[in-house]
């Protein structure tokens, strides 16, 4: 089942979804977190400037950072291109900023409704804001049950998508969320998606 409106974000293009799918193996990787431009073309079968396109949109979005390679002979150094975790060695000060800036979002709403925080906590629950604002974006209405640590995700706004291509998307997307938890910072991380036999229903389970 889609979404009623039209889905946005990082995983709303398949092409972005195998990008991402690189940059986070890399990032598993024992020689290096980083990808060319040249390594992810070849990998993707996707022409330059198409690769270059879909990193600008990761980048601004604080999905993928981008550093210029330190060389120590002659030549242009490359730009190399790795996945925002969230780690002190790839935040992106994107994804910094817009977790800043829905935890005051959220703090504003919170005290116009004259709620109180999470119980779980002040720092989960900025987590929460920014993980609820990421998923929004992405074309899901998140639903988050804090005592049973969950995120209802149903009805999946990609269950239309093509049965061979739910498992990367699915491992992407967790990354995607691992790493908006990482950057927010707090003690909360999101453990994985529940498979499921209905390709709409999606639960996300998060863990201390």
């Amino acid at each position: 089942m889609a979404s009623a409106g039209p889905i946005c974000g990082p995983i709303s293009s398949y092409s972005r979804v195998r990008i991402l799918h690189l940059l986070f193996e890399a990032g598993t990787s024992q020689s290096r977190a980083e990808r060319t431009i040249g390594e992810l073309c070849e990998a993707t079968k996707l022409h330059a400037n198409t690769v270059r396109e879909h990193l600008q949109r990761l980048i601004e979005g604080g999905y993928v950072i981008a550093t210029i390679e330190k060389r120590t002979t002659r030549g242009r150094p490359r730009v190399l291109y790795s996945a925002a975790t969230g780690s002190p060695e790839a935040s992106s000060p994107v994804a910094r900023e817009k977790a800043a800036a829905a935890a005051r979002r959220g703090d504003l709403l919170r005290r116009v409704m004259r709620t109180e925080a999470s119980g779980l906590g002040q720092q989960a629950t900025y987590q929460l804001d920014a993980l609820v604002e990421h998923l929004e974006e992405s074309g899901f209405e998140p639903v988050v049950d804090e005592e049973q640590l969950t995120v209802e995700l149903t009805p999946c706004p990609h269950a239309a998508a093509r049965p061979e291509h739910r498992p990367v998307l699915c491992q992407v997307h967790l990354g995607l969320m691992q790493g908006v938890l990482a950057e927010a910072g707090g003690p909360l991380s999101a453990r994985c998606v529940r498979s499921s036999r209905l390709p709409e229903e999606c639960t996300v389970e998060l863990c201390l």
